[in-house]
């Protein structure tokens, strides 16, 4: 059964959070705001937070900064995943992307559904792994970001979170990079 193992030790990681927004600055960013507030609380550290413009290149150049920084173990992205003109958030990470994670799209929008049914098609949510860094990016909402945190990301990125968990498998992301 899926759940917390009370008898493993909890180990936090460093997170890092961007938000894309061209409206919204970073004390009106509720939906970093929120998330920077889940990692606290869920006993994470928060090793960056940043708000940029919907710029493929400067959300690239800031994601794979923290990709390029062994001290950042995790990057969490809010806002950009639509269809618009704007919304270039995948178009700016995926490339960057070594592994996609598929599960997680398919869950959290599994999960959306439950809450915003078919409206859930309209966001490009999508998360993967670069040099040893999970990368999630999420809807900009911030009813999209608890979903994503509280559904998917809090147990994932928590050790003790059986029967496996993201966390777990860290020293094992960059097995490939060493040689024999």
């Amino acid at each position: 059964m899926a759940g917390i193992d009370a008898e493993r030790q909890f180990i936090p990681i460093r997170i890092a959070i961007l938000t894309m927004s061209d409206s919204r600055t970073l004390a009106d960013d509720t939906s970093g705001s929120y998330l920077e507030r889940a990692v606290g609380e869920a006993g994470h550290a928060v090793a960056d937070r940043k708000l940029v413009k919907d710029d493929t290149a400067q959300i690239r150049s800031i994601v794979k900064g923290w990709i390029d920084d062994p001290s950042i173990d995790c990057v969490i992205t809010t806002g950009g995943t639509g269809f618009t003109g704007r919304d270039v958030t995948p178009e700016a990470v995926k490339p960057l992307f070594e592994k996609e994670i598929e599960g997680f799209a398919i869950l959290f929008h599994t999960l959306s559904y439950q809450k915003v049914g078919t409206s859930t098609i309209q966001s490009r949510a999508c998360g993967g792994v670069a040099k040893g860094t999970y990368i999630f990016c999420l809807p900009g909402s911030t009813g999209a970001c608890k979903d994503a945190w509280e559904g998917i990301l809090k147990f994932q990125l928590d050790v003790r979170h059986r029967p496996c968990n993201f966390v777990e498998i860290m020293p094992r992301l960059e097995e490939h990079r060493k040689t024999a």
